[in-house]
């Protein structure tokens, strides 16, 4: 990692690749919804890095990181991981996000919603 680099690290470059080559059903949802500048206007990445983290969603202007969770998050140690992850990345001033893989599936739309409240009025 250069001096002061924390976005897209060399080093995760094919760990970024491998996790965008097999999305889940939920990311390829949310990512459908997503692509293309689809909500409000707003660029998003998918599988993008921040320091030594792959965030699942980011939006550059925003500074907002989506997250989902599926089943696996509720394990303790998991949990703890995120809750630590979470932290260093509200640290450096983003916006954290965080949704159950099944909500993508239930209510898109109600999601799409509470991104879109994230937003700053342009």
């Amino acid at each position: 990692m250069r001096q002061g680099q924390i976005h897209s690290v060399d080093y995760l470059l094919e760990n970024r690749r491998q996790l965008r080559q097999n999305l889940t059903s939920a990311e390829a949802r949310l990512w459908q919804a997503l692509r293309g500048s689809k909500l409000a206007g707003r660029k998003f990445r998918r599988q993008h890095s921040i320091e030594d983290y792959i965030v699942d969603f980011y939006c550059p202007t925003e500074k907002l990181i989506i997250e989902l969770d599926g089943l696996m998050h509720n394990q303790t140690s998991i949990n703890l991981n995120d809750q630590e992850r979470d932290a260093r990345l509200k640290q450096l001033e983003f916006i954290v996000l965080r949704f159950d893989n099944s909500a993508i599936i239930k209510d898109l739309g109600k999601v799409l919603a509470t991104i879109s409240c994230h937003f700053r009025k342009v």
